[in-house]
């Protein structure tokens, strides 16, 4: 009678315990389609077509592969190209955004599509340039009222009586043109085709002191290597470029953030909290660019390199 009843306890103790440990594994469970918080899954990342963007990108996507197990996918696309993708899923999160109010308010208020991810720390700063020793040997060529002074310093067989002005890629987001219209300036617009052939006019205007006047922007590995005088225009106020058509002000400063599909940061992926807790600065994106552009190193080597000497930075964005 002793040994039946310790055995019914102990079955009953067995039962208990068995019942327990299946609600604890209920309780973790995620729901359907959510994946449970150890599981990053994949990663659709937008690269645009300038190295800091590339910068941000190489140390990101390594962190999500080496500390999170991601699969990280990359894909070059232009600014409009990759806000289109968060609509039929092909990209997850935006790295580096400069303003777009317009495309904020197509997809994030419009077709709810988009979340704003936070800051990424970046300061971004538009503008108009010159090469520095330009400004030693005409020392008002910063004073956009006398641009048409100089003009003739800059003409080019292309550009007749006026000077030329150098833009990069074209499918940047610029206002050079109407600026130039609107302003009274005697310049032409001509892009060059890519960042890379912007840095390359600039570093050899500098290096033959030959006259070159263009946009250009920070954060840019580039300023650590070449120095280029910032030409301020009238200053920007907020609304004054509203209709850009009729814009005579300075581009501007803009506090860079990150956009992110809103099914992504919705599903539970540790990647989100992660790219939402993502921040460093200027000198941390020039730094792993020049690495890549100058020092030719692949993305992941330059990600190890910065990785391995900050840890202290990027341990905070581990979920």
């Amino acid at each position: 009678m002793v040994i039946r009843r310790v055995v019914q306890a102990l079955a009953a103790l067995s039962l208990t315990v068995a019942a327990g440990c299946a609600t604890t594994e209920t309780a973790i469970t995620p729901p359907p389609g959510v994946p449970s918080p150890d599981t990053c899954g994949t990663v659709n990342i937008a690269i645009n077509p300038w190295s800091g963007y590339a910068a941000n990108a190489a140390v990101v996507g390594y962190l999500l592969k080496e500390e999170l197990n991601c699969k990280v996918n990359s894909y070059e696309l232009t600014e409009t190209a990759s806000w289109a993708g968060f609509v039929d899923g092909s990209i997850d999160v935006i790295l580096e955004n400069w303003g777009h109010d317009d495309l904020k308010k197509k997809y994030i208020d419009g077709q709810k599509v988009a979340v704003e991810l936070g800051l990424t720390g970046n300061k971004g700063v538009i503008g108009w340039y010159v090469p520095q020793w330009m400004t030693e040997e005409y020392p008002d060529i910063t004073q956009w009222r006398k641009l048409n002074e100089h003009a003739s310093l800059f003409k080019t067989a292309t550009t007749g009586e006026k000077g030329r002005f150098i833009a990069g890629d074209p499918s940047f987001v610029t206002k050079d043109t109407n600026l130039i219209e609107n302003l009274e300036l005697d310049y032409t617009v001509e892009y060059l085709g890519s960042e890379d052939k912007l840095i390359a006019a600039f570093r050899k205007a500098q290096k033959n002191r030959t006259p070159a006047i263009g946009y250009f922007y920070e954060p840019q590995w580039l300023l650590s290597d070449v120095e280029l005088a910032h030409i301020p225009l009238p200053r920007y106020k907020v609304g004054c470029d509203a209709d850009p058509d009729e814009v005579t002000c300075d581009y501007q400063p803009y506090d860079l953030d990150k956009i992110a599909r809103k099914a992504f940061v919705d599903s539970g992926s540790p990647a989100a909290t992660f790219l939402k807790n993502w921040t460093w600065t200027n000198n941390d994106q020039n730094q792993v660019a020049k690495d890549m552009v100058q020092g030719k190193m692949t993305a992941d080597q330059a990600a190890k390199k910065w990785a391995d000497g900050n840890r202290e930075i990027w341990e905070k964005w581990i979920p």
